[in-house]
């Protein structure tokens, strides 16, 4: 059963009790990326394996998101800048021990392409912290794995297959 979760607003990434924060550098324009982050949701799960399905709700103001092994999130986005920045707020999770998240997705142009910042705000018990904490070096890998991926799917001409003459 899902539990809501505390609101919190933006300042959240700065003053939550825990944060992961996580940087990538992509060949892809900060436009391709935003569409990919904030508009094409359903095309999550091709590039975030953690994810296995992504949809708008309330008219684009909300998602649903649901993680390999079962966690479901409800989210209200709090920031959609094209190109900047993408945020949400977890209103309801069944993830257990969870008292607030926020995740922002942060752009900046690079020199051949995109920086991507992706924080995660978190607040909860005890033991959802020292989780978090021990989940941390894996958290940074499906990041950095999709991120590789979304880069491939954006920009395939810079990411040839194996054997592909460029």
């Amino acid at each position: 059963m899902p539990r809501r979760l505390r609101p919190v607003e933006l300042d959240f990434t700065e003053s939550a009790p825990l944060r992961l924060v996580f940087t990538a550098e992509l060949t892809a324009p900060p436009a391709a990326v935003f569409r990919s982050l904030a508009v094409e949701l359903g095309s999550t799960p091709a590039w975030f394996t953690a994810v296995t399905s992504a949809t708008p709700t309330d008219g684009g103001a909300g998602r649903t998101v649901r993680l390999r092994g079962g966690i479901e999130f409800r989210e209200t986005i709090l920031a959609s800048d094209p190109a900047v920045r993408y945020a949400y707020r977890v209103d309801e999770t069944n993830a257990p021990g969870v008292t607030a998240l926020l995740e922002e997705w942060a752009l900046s142009p690079a020199a051949d392409g995109t920086r991507v910042r992706w924080t995660m705000a978190v607040d909860g018990n005890g033991a959802c912290r020292t989780v978090m904490r021990l989940a941390r070096p894996g958290v940074g890998k499906s990041f950095r794995d999709a991120m590789r991926s979304l880069d491939r799917r954006l920009t395939p001409a810079r990411h040839p297959s194996p054997g592909t003459a460029r």
